[in-house]
């Protein structure tokens, strides 16, 4: 009788843009509870997030790309799995979402354009070459329902939205690039479905309580779209229940 083979040691490794978030956080401590991830780089501004056992924090500056490429370049490759979990639907100060074309403002979008749009775009710059060419990887940005353009039939939150919308068509770029070089890479963008978090909660009455979800239920949720997605769904935006949302 020939013994059974050992068990693999875990082997993924995996880094989290936004980890000090509600849904960052969830997904860092999701991924960091799966006994096929080794290591979990979970990144936020002042390098805050949570750590121990597989947990790696590390500091970041969404709007700086040097301290991005020098996140990136410490983190190291292979990696199987980044995920960007960053966003703002309200100012800095507060103000905000548009109600009306009459509150838009040349700075207000500019600000949520950079947080949203260009900040994901740069970690995608310096993240990407170290995604494992060898095997399955996986990078993935939240986006919203709210960003699909087809799918819009309220109007409002401007800036928000058209954020959301360009994410949608830059990880959407990414993926037809990434397919010529990373075969098996997926990248995609995520609808986390309305959460109990301090981005959503000016906005919360109305919603159904069985549909504002945990940081951990949405995180699981998320994970689990993710696991059953191909390269042939790349370029998608994907919402936590797995439904494709049309741009």
């Amino acid at each position: 009788m020939t013994s059974p083979s050992p068990a693999l040691p875990p082997a993924l490794r995996c880094a989290v843009f936004g980890a000090s978030g509600g849904i960052g956080g969830a997904l860092a401590a999701a991924l960091a509870g799966r006994a096929d991830v080794a290591e979990v780089h979970a990144g936020s501004r002042r390098g805050q997030a949570p750590s121990g056992g597989k947990l790696r924090p590390f500091a970041f500056d969404l709007q700086d790309e040097a301290s991005i490429a020098a996140a990136c370049a410490a983190i190291g490759g292979p990696l199987d799995m980044v995920l960007i979990a960053t966003g703002r639907l309200t100012r800095a100060d507060g103000t905000g979402p548009e109600k009306s074309y009459r509150a838009l403002n040349a700075e207000g979008m500019a600000e949520l354009f950079a947080v949203n749009t260009i900040g994901p775009a740069l970690i995608a710059k310096h993240a990407l070459p170290l995604l494992r060419r060898d095997g399955r990887a996986v990078f993935a940005a939240l986006s919203a329902r709210v960003g699909s353009i087809s799918d819009n039939r309220l109007g409002g939150w401007h800036a928000y939205r058209m954020g959301k919308a360009a994410l949608n068509m830059l990880v959407r770029n990414l993926a037809l690039e990434l397919a010529r070089t990373h075969p098996q890479a997926i990248a995609v963008t995520l609808h986390p479905g309305t959460v109990d978090t301090g981005l959503s909660a000016p906005f919360q009455r109305g919603v159904a309580a069985e549909k504002l979800f945990t940081p951990a239920f949405s995180a699981d949720a998320l994970l689990g779209v993710l696991d059953g997605l191909t390269p042939a769904d790349s370029g998608g935006l994907y919402a936590w229940d797995g439904a494709r949302i049309p741009y």
